[in-house]
């Protein structure tokens, strides 16, 4: 997990605005970007369960000569 360091921004009182520093925030969209290939990864193996899965270390056996 990471560990965020927001400032807020307030008016009449209540919270409006969160800021990030940029590295934080590079943090969140790359984390993001992971979650969306994942759910999409799980998506397109609910359209087809029966299709064949093959693993990264088969794949880079059949590459290897």
């Amino acid at each position: 997990m990471i560990e965020l360091h927001p400032e807020f921004l307030t008016k009449d009182g209540q919270k409006q605005f969160a800021v990030l520093s940029y590295e934080e925030f590079l943090k969140i969209k790359e984390l993001l970007e992971d979650l969306e290939d994942l759910r999409d990864l799980r998506d397109a193996k609910k359209e087809d369960p029966d299709n064949l899965s093959v693993s990264l270390s088969d794949v880079k056996k059949m590459l290897m000569p």
